[in-house]
């Protein structure tokens, strides 16, 4: 897909599975909304196949949109409907739609049924965007950053009953800019920068390659690392991330505790803040994606 002179989707290939979370991952403008609007039908690609529940988002529209749930962004609703008259209206277009009352309860919405949706909050407009995608019982949900703006209550709620819809059968499909969102709830990520998938697999998957461990301290900033580095097992790297925060990437032994605490003891440096562990998915995004913004 291209606009203009810029390519926003270039060769892009995932499947997404039957009862499965796929997160996809990217910066501004990598091409991630314009994805799920090809899928959804709202965009033709220009070039490529794409088959949502073995049938053309475009071609077979009429077929897909009942088995199907779309949360866009800034998805909305008549500017003076009440919230609770629209997710009604939704669900009269379905044919076995779920429990109005109980879906409304779920996501918080009954506090604000008979607000106007113009005076509803970011974080209301977002719950009952997702109540509408659905409503209709869908068998593939689309959710365009789902919990942008939701307060934390709300956004364990939706966690909760996005994972539901996983038990329930459901593949789930969306994109977020929360990294905790995609560790917690996804069983694929895709990372995706300038169009193209830049890295796929588990959180675990993702957040083990290449990565055999991290060992992060806090102490005094402008440590002198080029002397830490010699004393530091084989194969391991040092680095100072922020002012005083200091990651060492390699095998996490007793051998490279004792030598960076002991290094930090004998020039001066109270080590604070001692914790071992894996590369983040965060850490992950930021090794593919983003190079040109940090060029």
């Amino acid at each position: 897909m291209t606009y203009g002179d810029k390519t926003a989707v270039d060769g892009l290939t995932l499947s997404v599975a039957e009862g499965s979370i796929t997160a996809v991952l990217g910066p501004n403008g990598a091409g991630k909304t314009t994805t799920l609007e090809t899928c959804e039908g709202y965009r033709k690609p220009q070039q490529g196949t794409v088959r949502v529940l073995g049938l053309d988002p475009i071609a077979d529209r009429k077929q897909l949109l009942p088995r199907i749930g779309v949360m866009l962004q800034g998805q909305g609703a008549w500017s003076g409907v009440r919230a609770m008259e629209m997710l009604k209206h939704i669900a009269r277009l379905h044919a076995h739609p779920l429990d109005v009352d109980y879906l409304a309860e779920r996501l918080g919405l009954g506090e604000c049924g008979r607000t106007p949706y113009r005076r509803l909050s970011g974080g209301q407009q977002q719950r009952l965007g997702l109540a509408m995608a659905l409503v209709g019982r869908p068998e593939l949900v689309f959710l365009d950053e789902p919990t942008a703006g939701m307060d934390p209550q709300s956004r364990r709620a939706t966690w909760d009953l996005i994972g539901e819809l996983r038990a329930d059968g459901v593949a789930v499909l969306l994109t977020t800019h929360f990294m905790d969102e995609a560790e917690r709830l996804a069983d694929q990520v895709v990372i995706v920068d300038s169009g193209r998938v830049v890295g796929a697999g588990s959180p675990a998957e993702l957040t083990a390659a290449g990565a055999g461990g991290q060992l992060r301290f806090t102490a005094v900033a402008g440590l002198p690392l080029d002397a830490l580095r010699p004393c530091l097992p084989a194969g391991c790297t040092a680095v100072e991330e922020r002012p005083g925060e200091y990651v060492i990437t390699g095998a996490v032994t007793p051998r490279l505790l004792a030598s960076v605490t002991a290094w930090c003891a004998d020039h001066g440096a109270l080590v604070a803040a001692l914790r071992t562990g894996q590369r983040t998915l965060e850490d992950v995004f930021l090794d593919l994606t983003g190079h040109e913004l940090r060029a």
